[in-house]
């Protein structure tokens, strides 16, 4: 017993020997550390400021930003390696990450699918941040980019999230990318109605209160024979980059024809219902005849 403990006496003292030995590379590696940490948010800043800024995606900045800092932290770390005379233990670790590198990857799929989908949404020209989009499920603002999801803020400014992996095998529809949409108002006249009269006047004015540019017309279709009217679609170019827009330009062309059809006696007809009780009347007053005989 009296043995084993100069034994471990003999090894405490010269772990403690080598540690004073070894203090002013442990403080030195401790320096390096510090200071690359310092530098790594330095030339993050100068990054951000000069040339981060060229790129106009800001999720394309974020992630480039984040490499950048933990590269010269990195390197800081292994320098600091370096000072403790660690490089065998370097050596180990870098095989050792490659070997859990393996194992995390396969255990953490979904999770590295949705970090991949991040880079990829990132320098996806087709979609920004502040773009209105559309997809099967939901629809809303892009305010949010990351290497595991995409949040949308949707017009009752709820956020929606939505992991990459997902959106990335999705379609969508960014209404951000063109100033200028097509969209569409039906309707439908009386049998009775002049069909010329009325796509003359719905298209005159469509023309006059919605500016269409070099290229863009009206458009004006019947459609089809309805239960009580004729039908026809009015078809015209609005400026629109989020749905907003298409709701109000709907609402007031809406109200522009409800209006000018009641100027001109024009019917729009809604659908009537008749209720033939005849069959019905002639058993009531069968029934009656036979009590009163």
């Amino acid at each position: 017993m009296q043995e084993a403990v100069v034994n471990l006496w003999d090894k405490l003292d010269g772990w403690l020997n080598a540690l004073i030995l070894k203090l002013p590379n442990i403080v030195m590696a401790i320096i390096v550390i510090v200071l690359f940490y310092f530098l790594a948010k330095g030339v993050r800043k100068i990054f951000r400021k000069y040339l981060l800024k060229k790129i106009s995606q800001k999720s394309i900045q974020d992630i480039m930003a984040k490499a950048i800092f933990l590269t010269v932290i990195l390197i800081g770390f292994f320098i600091a390696l370096g000072v403790l005379e660690l490089d065998k233990v370097l050596t180990s670790i870098l095989a050792g990450a490659g070997v859990v590198g393996l194992a995390v990857g396969l255990a953490l799929q979904g999770t590295l699918s949705n970090t991949f989908g991040g880079v990829v949404l990132s320098f996806l020209p087709r979609i920004r941040i502040n773009d209105y989009i559309e997809t099967s499920s939901t629809s809303g603002f892009v305010s949010e980019i990351s290497l595991r999801n995409i949040i949308l803020r949707r017009p009752d400014n709820n956020y929606v999230i939505i992991p990459n992996s997902k959106f990335v095998e999705d379609s969508f529809i960014n209404y951000s990318l063109s100033e200028r949409t097509r969209i569409e108002v039906k309707c439908g006249v009386g049998y009775e109605s002049d069909l010329q009269k009325v796509e003359d006047l719905v298209v005159e004015l469509i023309t006059n209160n919605f500016k269409q540019n070099e290229d863009e017309y009206v458009e004006f279709f019947f459609t089809e024979f309805g239960d009580s009217s004729i039908n026809f679609m009015v078809r015209f170019w609005i400026d629109m980059v989020k749905s907003k827009q298409e709701h109000a330009a709907r609402h007031k062309a809406i109200k522009l024809i409800r209006s000018k059809f009641d100027q001109e006696n024009i019917n729009i007809p809604f659908p009537i219902r008749t209720l033939d009780f005849a069959k019905n009347n002639l058993q009531i007053k069968s029934n009656k005849l036979e009590k009163d005989a």
